[in-house]
């Protein structure tokens, strides 16, 4: 299996402290921190990654 094609949050600034994430299969999202992307992955559905932004971007807008 290919390695996961990375891509950084759009909110990430310069520096080590930032998200990435991957769609390596259909149906399955990855997370890992740019600190040590090969380190702990986190491994998730579409639908929960989809809710985890939906739930972020909210309680953002109430802040």
């Amino acid at each position: 299996m290919p390695a996961p094609a990375w891509e950084k949050s759009s909110y990430c600034a310069q520096g080590d402290s930032c998200v990435h994430v991957a769609a390596p299969t259909p149906g399955t999202v990855s997370l890992t921190e740019s600190g040590d992307p090969t380190g702990a992955i986190l491994h998730t559905t579409p639908a929960a990654w989809t809710a985890l932004v939906r739930t972020l971007k909210e309680n953002r807008a109430h802040d």
